[in-house]
């Protein structure tokens, strides 16, 4: 049976607990069943293997193949720059690797922050009589307290309350308050269920007690955690179009330097200056400049967005949203400002411009 459907004493006695709470030696047992109320994060890539990241793409390597070969020309012919080139390139890497990793670290620093959306304690009754504890030691059939200003701790099904109203709009994107009552009802879903109250949701009036049914991951706001975590990651059109572009530019490169040494040997040109001219035509020919220049401009858009109360996590993402053309989404509240304003105004059968 859909919790919200059946009584309070039938949830109750579903749940094993009671009225008062459950009592303190079973809350125990019961954590090291069910484990922590947290919201559990995806195992990260260490570190040092994300900076290096950022040298190892298909474009770096291009330019790191650059480098090197700027340094076999000024090896073998010195005095024509070449050494100076290849110091250039390899500091255009290094400073837009650098660029790159603080920019997603800073975004992912950030998204952390939406862990304090779950309050760090609780009032729960124990054994008939209330106590706080830290909401992470919250078990299903916890007997909760809950008052206006209050975070909701886990999915609760209200027991009692009066004037009890949540903001729900981390969980169903709606930002006006909704009434909680503690009678079966009917719904389409947990989030539906006006006899409800969700993990990360706030409770804006009235007061209420709730038995926990569901913490941690297994609450709605942790199944959403856990679609974020482990949704697959593909690649932006513009990194399609700048890996292709730099196949392009390495096959182009190549074939010109190539028929270059060919040229000057079928001419009688010795074999080095064939080689190094061949080498400097490649060299030549990689646009050191494009990677930074690309990234700069990202990195502006992504300040513009965040002034704006968006936040981007990977650069790339920014050309991905401009790529858009069709958005499908269920929720209103998801793409407005939560503000509205008349835009226009029709009396006396004239449509007027408000001032």
């Amino acid at each position: 049976m859909d919790i919200w459907r059946g009584q309070v004493d039938e949830v109750l006695a579903g749940l094993g607990t009671g009225r008062e709470g459950l009592g303190v030696a079973e809350a125990a047992r019961r954590l090291a069943t069910f484990g922590r109320n947290r919201v559990e994060a995806r195992p990260r890539q260490v570190l040092a293997l994300r900076f290096a990241r950022e040298f190892t793409h298909f474009f770096a390597i291009i330019l790191w193949i650059a480098a090197a070969l700027a340094l076999v020309a000024d090896r073998f012919d010195p005095g024509q720059g070449m050494g100076a080139l290849a110091a250039a390139i390899v500091g255009v890497i290094f400073v837009n690797g650098c660029f790159s990793f603080w920019q997603e670290y800073r975004a992912e620093r950030a998204i952390e922050a939406l862990a304090a959306l779950l309050p760090q304690r609780a009032l729960v009754c124990r054994d008939g009589v209330l106590e706080t504890v830290l909401a992470q030691d919250l078990v299903p059939g916890d007997v909760i307290v809950l008052e206006a200003g209050d975070n909701v701790p886990a999915d609760c099904r209200v027991i009692g309350a009066q004037g009890l109203r949540v903001n729900a709009a981390t969980v169903t994107g709606e930002s006006r308050p909704v009434g909680r009552v503690a009678e079966p009802v009917e719904a389409a879903g947990a989030e539906d269920a006006r006899n409800l109250v969700l993990a990360g949701t706030s409770v804006v009036a009235g007061h209420a007690r709730a038995v926990v049914f569901a913490t941690g991951m297994h609450t709605e706001f942790g199944r959403i955690a856990h679609l974020s975590q482990h949704t697959e990651e593909r690649p932006s059109p513009l990194a399609l179009e700048i890996a292709r572009l730099s196949r392009l530019v390495a096959l182009a490169a190549t074939a010109l330097g190539a028929v270059f040494f060919f040229v000057g040997r079928a001419i009688g040109v010795p074999f080095w200056d064939s080689a190094l001219f061949a080498i400097a035509i490649i060299v030549a020919n990689v646009p050191e400049g494009l990677m930074p220049t690309v990234t700069l401009s990202l990195a502006m858009a992504t300040q513009r967005m965040a002034r704006r109360n968006a936040l981007v996590r990977h650069l790339p993402a920014v050309e991905a949203l401009g790529a858009t053309t069709v958005i499908c989404t269920d929720k209103t509240g998801t793409l407005t400002e939560n503000r509205m304003r008349v835009v226009s105004l029709l009396a006396g059968g004239r449509e007027r411009t408000p001032r």
